[in-house]
C-alpha cells in the first residue's frame, strides 16, 4: 500500500508495530453509530459554543505543555481514526492540528497518537488493573491485598509510589485495544479521531493521553526512524465533566472523581497545557462532544514523557506520582 492510498473504511485497522505502520492516507471520518447514537456530522449545528476561535497568531510560539507517558502506552498498535470499538459513552471527534512552534507552520505527514480509559475508568490492554488507582501511577488492582502491614515506617520514602514511577511503562495484560490509535497529520497538519468522552478513575481528573512523532518517513513498508517531539495529555473543563457525570454508563462509575483543579498533571495554563476547546449541546451532551486543540511543538526536540515530569509533585499517598496515567 503506497503512502497516498486511501483506505476503504475509516475504521480499517492494522496490527503493526511503531516501526512497521501501514502508511495510510487522511479522509473524512465517516459517521458511525457509537452505543446506538448516529454520532453525524451536523450534530453540532446550533450548538451553543464553548470557546471563541483565537485570533490569527495568537497561539504561534507557545509550547505545548510535556507530560508523562503514563503506564499504559501501546506502541502504534492500531492504525485508525475511529477508535470506538464496541464501547459505550458520549460520542466525542478530537480534532488536533500540529504545529512548528517557532514558524507557526503547520506540520504534515505526522504519527499522532492517542489512548484514554473508557467511561468507567478502564484501559483497553490493562482491564486487570481495574478501575480506582492513583498513587501507583494509574488504576489499581481490583483486588483485596491479603498482607496488610501493621507497623507504620518512620522514613516516608520522597519519591514516586511503586507500580510506574518515573513514567515506567507496564506491559499489556490483555489483547483488548479499543480507545486507542494512531494517525498521520494531513498538509494542514491536522488530524482527526473519532472517539468516546473519556471517563475517570481515582487520583487523575479525565483526560486524553498524546503522542506526536515527527521527522520520519512514510513509506510502503511503514513508518521509518524519527523522533517523538511531543508526549502530552488533554483536558476537559468541570462544566462539560458534570454534565456527563449523569449520563450512562458514565452515572455508573463509582470511583472517587479528582478535578481538573485538582489533578497534579494539569499546570492549570488552559489551551498551552492541553486543555481543550470543546462545542457541545448543554441540554443534550450525549448527542456527542466535539473537541478541538491546537498543539505547538518543537519538531527537533525529543520528548517522550519518560522522565516523570509533567505536573507538580503529589501532596499525600491518595494523589498520583508524576508517572500517573
Amino acid at each position: 500500500m503506497t503512502a497516498n492510498h486511501q483506505p476503504q473504511e475509516a475504521t480499517d485497522v492494522r496490527d503493526v508495530t511503531r516501526r512497521k505502520v501501514v502508511a495510510v492516507g487522511a479522509g473524512a471520518v465517516a459517521a458511525v453509530g457509537v452505543g446506538g447514537t448516529a454520532f453525524a456530522a451536523n450534530a453540532f449545528e446550533g450548538a451553543p459554543g464553548r470557546a471563541k476561535p483565537a485570533a490569527a497568531g495568537e497561539d504561534c510560539y507557545v509550547l505545548t505543555s510535556e507530560t508523562t507517558e503514563g503506564p499504559y502506552y501501546i506502541d502504534a498498535d492500531k492504525i485508525r481514526r475511529d477508535v470506538t470499538e464496541d464501547k459505550e459513552g458520549i460520542p466525542l471527534l478530537l480534532r488536533i492540528k500540529v504545529i512548528d512552534n517557532e514558524t507557526c507552520a503547520p506540520i504534515r505527514n505526522a504519527a499522532v497518537d492517542i489512548w484514554h480509559c473508557d467511561a468507567v475508568g478502564i484501559y483497553s490492554g490493562y482491564e486487570d488493573m481495574g478501575n480506582g488507582g492513583g498513587g501507583g501511577g494509574g488504576p489499581a488492582p481490583t483486588g483485596t491485598p491479603t498482607d496488610v502491614p501493621t507497623d507504620v515506617p518512620t522514613d516516608v520514602p520522597t519519591g514516586p509510589p511503586p507500580g510506574g514511577g518515573g513514567g515506567g511503562h507496564q506491559e499489556p495484560t490483555d489483547d483488548t485495544r479499543y480507545l486507542r490509535g494512531t494517525w498521520r497529520t494531513d498538509r494542514h497538519g491536522q488530524v482527526t479521531f473519532k472517539s468516546l468522552f473519556p471517563g475517570w478513575y481515582r487520583g487523575r481528573c479525565i483526560h486524553v493521553h498524546v503522542k506526536v512523532h515527527v521527522n520520519g518517513e512514510w513509506t510502503d513498508a511503514g513508518y521509518e526512524g524519527g523522533n517523538t517531539c511531543h508526549t502530552g495529555q488533554f483536558f476537559f473543563d468541570e462544566e462539560s465533566v458534570l454534565l456527563t457525570t449523569v449520563v450512562e454508563p458514565y452515572a455508573s462509575n463509582a470511583a472517587e472523581r479528582t478535578t481538573l483543579d485538582e489533578d497534579t498533571i494539569y499546570d492549570g495554563t488552559g489551551a498551552a497545557g492541553g486543555l481543550l476547546r470543546l462545542r457541545y449541546r448543554k441540554d443534550d451532551i450525549a448527542r456527542g462532544v466535539l473537541a478541538s486543540i491546537k498543539v505547538g511543538v518543537d519538531p527537533e526536540a525529543t520528548n517522550d514523557g519518560q522522565d516523570g515530569g509533567g505536573g507538580p509533585a503529589p501532596t499525600d499517598s491518595a494523589s498520583p506520582s508524576a508517572s500517573a496515567s
